[in-house]
């Protein structure tokens, strides 16, 4: 059987390419190389999400396009660039992301990462190789906070990777529509997968975005001037809609690297309206509150995996005057905007 190039998400933008088989494997990539590689062995990945966002399954033996990249993952891979091409590589992520496991957690120790093998890089008409990042980099935008001064920019925040802060922000952005306003979703940071944002766009966004649209395989290690470019290009996307609120996930738990680093930027935080807080328990919610407070960040609400609870509701509501929302009170036009804790009248444009 021809042995056809399955692309994945990432690569969405790459067209016309010429595949170099001669490629040195002492070459050192950067991230955001495009390359193509062929599937060794399956492991916790066993399929990828295409350039249409089909998921596409994959067996050994399969040639993928993909690009080089990082991951910090919680509940699943750390993974780096490799120091060659011609090591052992690993998918980091089913949206494309390609490098070398550092890390796993311990549920998939039993069957690894899916391993790749090199073929080749992807290079244009002038024998340079492709980078998804580069391709984007006339539509990246340097910072200026001149996005943010348009809207109401609410983030939502976790205490850790699956603490819900993902389906809070899609039903904070149900809630917000069902109250007749215009609203917009971002993911600003992560790993790319559409899943998020097409959650957001399925429970009613008006326009959506994420740090993939500008060609990032992946934030994890970008610096502190890199993410406000990506803050501010990824904002002024959504912008066409005019909207009353965007909601704005930021990936992972507020410990880890980006995350801290965008909480403690003043820059970043004077543009920001209000944060709504996910946790999976009483404990992470408490010191999480307590923890954004002496970074000056003040959360009007509590949500997250702890609100399917009521005993983990009713401790919380004990310990800290922060009010805790359900998703389904979330999804309400009226609790989402109390949530916000923002009068009616200062909603509409």
């Amino acid at each position: 059987m021809e042995n056809r190039i399955k692309r994945t998400y990432i690569c969405k933008d790459v067209n016309a390419f010429q595949l170099d088989e001669s490629s040195s494997l002492d070459y050192c990539p950067k991230v955001g190389d495009v390359a193509v590689f062929e599937v060794v062995k399956i492991g916790k990945h066993k399929n990828v999400q295409s350039d249409s966002k089909r998921i596409v399954t994959i067996v050994p033996g399969d040639r993928i396009m993909a690009a080089f990249g990082t991951r910090y993952a919680t509940e699943q891979f750390e993974g780096y660039l490799p120091e060659s091409v011609g090591q052992e590589l690993h998918i980091l992520g089913a949206g494309g992301t390609v490098g070398v496991v550092s890390s796993m957690h311990a549920k998939f120790r039993s069957v690894g990462p899916t391993t790749l093998r090199f073929i080749g890089m992807a290079k244009d008409h002038y024998g340079n190789v492709i980078n998804t990042i580069h391709l984007k980099k006339k539509q990246l935008i340097s910072f200026s906070g001149a996005a943010a001064s348009t809207t109401r920019v609410v983030l939502s925040l976790g205490a850790s990777m699956d603490s819900g802060k993902t389906t809070t922000a899609a039903y904070l952005v149900r809630g917000l529509k069902n109250a007749g306003l215009k609203v917009a979703y971002i993911k600003l940071t992560g790993t790319v997968y559409t899943k998020d944002k097409d959650l957001a766009f399925d429970l009613g966004a008006d326009a959506v975005a994420d740090f993939s649209d500008f060609g990032y395989p992946s934030t994890y290690m970008c610096d502190e001037a890199e993410l406000l470019d990506i803050y501010e290009s990824t904002l002024a996307a959504v912008l066409p809609i005019e909207p009353d609120y965007v909601i704005m996930e930021i990936a992972d738990g507020i410990y880890q690297r980006e995350t801290k680093m965008l909480l403690n930027c003043s820059r970043f935080i004077d543009t920001i309206e209000t944060s709504v807080f996910s946790a999976g328990d009483s404990l992470a919610a408490i010191n999480g509150v307590n923890t954004l407070q002496q970074w000056g960040v003040y959360p009007n609400a509590i949500c997250g995996l702890l609100t399917t609870s009521p005993l983990l509701i009713k401790e919380v509501a004990e310990n800290t005057t922060v009010p805790v929302y359900t998703l389904d009170q979330l999804s309400k036009g009226e609790s989402a905007i109390n949530s916000l804790a923002l009068p009616v009248s200062n909603l509409i444009n």
